[in-house]
């Protein structure tokens, strides 16, 4: 007998599977393409891979927060993006809280207790050629591991176990890796062999890599295994720390296992600065960034960037102004907190700026050996990662982590399964000579024994009305701080979304040289002619910047910026 369905039961029913498809749509995830700018409201992750990515949302999807996300997140770009993400490297973390509470981690790598200031000289002085580049002495003290501990212990909801587990799966059972990826590690060949005479998994002994090709990293997935069981202790101290001792023996490498045991990631005040309408939150020192990118914001705040449009002619005269100074200033002046008093107040200043600006000419480029006084032979890269997160509840975390070059000293430890940085060249070799990406330092920022050194990575932050606006960051070397801030005004100022403002082509000053580095495309003809007119030096090269980033709208979506250079990929549900 047919059982006949009431009009009222019918209805229950209709409302039923309509919530349920709603509730449904609601939990899917969807990874948006190159030049998506889709919004999603319930939270969204963008990072350097599409695997690392979607470790993060799945995390957010479980209940975890954004600290839970970027915690895992950094582990398992250490399995999928090798070349910058780490467990043997370090970073910084901008946070803030749904409620508005700011933070900053520093876990940027320190230098051994062993180091020396001129432990990269030769007898007459000079820096020796790749000597802080390559092998196992240019390897700083990581702390990725304890800047994780610290971060979670301090912020996050899940279980230490659930917010490991992603990576070690990554690990244990393979991932395919990128085009990208595999050109790089068959390009990488020969000088991974030439160090690690024991082999690695990152070398494919029975033919070249291919795009999909499965990596899988058994050694590795044991060390994760053992931060999972013994959190910090899983690393700094045990098996794990007595391999990287045993490494560094084998290269006559620093690391002891005291230096391990004595790490510690530091909470610092973050940086806080205003442009226009808007809060800028940013790193601190160690970090040269967060100071930077207000300098560089507060020198331009007097101009109307708006009218004169996005990189016409007047616009990229005032920034390459600007960043001359900052540049300038950052190479006198910054260096490890905890062993120089940094002067933050007189570069925070908007006075200071103005009257840094002042003799500033319309008619022709400043040259910038009137600018202080320094030699900075330039070499840009992009070897480093960032990623952006935001959770449903509007928790943020912004974190930029590193191994300094790419696969940094291209030393894998041995048993351990990961690679170590190539940190110290990020010290001042020798006050007054360039490092890996140009940039050079002074006195303050000189190799002394457990220092930090300077980086650029500025992980930052901005609010708009006591609520938040934009995450932001990137990788790039000596172009983080100037891609930060392009981006920054690119959403600002021309009123870009933000995989536009990610996307949007960059260009670059950074004191001495005394060149402007452009994209191809960056500047148009006639804005080209203007400024070589005017005494500039237009230099165009490759990729500037990697920049992941989100914006909240003001209808409360938040909309990814995932930057088409690279494999960067954002996923929102």
């Amino acid at each position: 007998m047919q059982k006949t369905i009431k009009p009222l039961t019918k209805l229950k029913i209709t409302l039923t599977l309509i919530i349920s498809v709603i509730i449904f749509a609601s939990c899917v995830s969807s990874q948006l393409g190159k030049n998506d700018s889709g919004e999603f409201k319930n939270g969204m992750v963008v990072t350097a891979h599409p695997e690392a990515s979607k470790v993060g949302i799945e995390i957010l999807k479980k209940g975890g927060n954004a600290v839970d996300a970027a915690v895992a997140v950094q582990f398992a770009l250490a399995v999928v993006y090798p070349n910058a993400g780490n467990i043997g490297g370090g970073g910084f973390m901008v946070y803030r809280s749904a409620k508005g509470e700011v933070n900053a981690l520093d876990f940027r790598e320190k230098a051994s207790a062993a180091a020396s200031r001129d432990m990269y000289l030769d007898a007459a002085g000079n820096p020796i050629v790749d000597k802080s580049l390559y092998g196992h002495l240019a390897a700083g003290v990581p702390g990725s591991v304890a800047g994780m501990v610290e971060a979670h212990q301090k912020y996050g909801k899940l279980s230490w176990k659930q917010v490991l587990q992603p990576a070690i799966d990554l690990a244990e059972t393979g991932f395919e890796i990128t085009k990208r990826q595999a050109s790089e590690l068959n390009g990488l060949h020969r000088r991974l062999m030439d160090i690690n005479i024991n082999g690695t998994a990152l070398v494919n002994l029975e033919s070249t890599w291919q795009e999909k090709s499965l990596l899988v990293q058994t050694e590795l997935a044991n060390t994760l295994k053992l931060i999972q069981q013994k959190g910090k202790a899983g690393f700094y101290e045990g098996a794990v720390a007595d391999s990287i001792v045993a490494e560094m023996k084998r290269g006559n490498g620093l690391i002891t296992k005291q230096d391990l045991k004595n790490y510690r990631a530091v909470w610092r005040k973050p940086i806080i600065g205003n442009y226009r309408d808007y809060k800028i939150i940013t790193m601190p020192p160690t970090s040269s960034g967060g100071i930077a990118l207000i300098q560089l914001l507060q020198s331009v705040e007097p101009y109307p960037l708006k009218r004169w449009g996005h990189n016409a002619d007047s616009t990229v005269q005032v920034v390459v102004e600007a960043e001359r100074r900052v540049y300038a200033d950052r190479a006198t002046h910054l260096g490890d907190p905890d062993f120089y008093k940094v002067p933050q107040n007189t570069p925070l200043n908007i006075n200071y700026n103005k009257k840094r600006m002042a003799d500033f000419n319309w008619a022709s480029a400043t040259p910038s050996n009137q600018i202080l006084a320094g030699v900075i032979k330039g070499k840009e890269s992009e070897e480093t990662t960032h990623f952006s997160i935001v959770d449903h509840d509007g928790n943020a975390v912004s974190i930029t982590t590193t191994l300094n070059g790419s696969y940094g000293s291209f030393v894998v430890v041995k048993g351990g399964g990961f690679l170590l940085n190539n940190e110290m060249d990020d010290f001042s070799v020798k006050p007054g000579a360039p490092n890996m990406y140009g940039l050079v330092g002074g006195e303050a920022n000189a190799i002394a024994p457990n220092k930090r050194m300077l980086s650029s990575m500025t992980p930052t932050i901005v609010e708009k009305e006591g609520k938040l606006f934009m995450v932001v960051g990137t990788p790039g070397g000596s172009t983080i701080i100037t891609s930060v801030f392009q981006t920054i005004i690119n959403v600002i100022d021309f009123d870009m979304n933000m995989q536009s403002a990610v996307a949007a082509k960059k260009f670059h000053h950074q004191w001495l040289p005394d060149e402007v580095y452009i994209e191809k495309d960056a500047i148009d003809s006639l804005s080209t002619e203007k400024l070589k007119a005017k005494g500039y030096k237009l230099v165009y090269r490759g990729p500037i910047g990697r920049v992941d980033a989100i914006l909240k709208t003001k209808w409360g979506t938040l909309q990814a910026g995932a930057d088409p250079r690279g494999d960067d990929t954002a996923i929102g549900y």
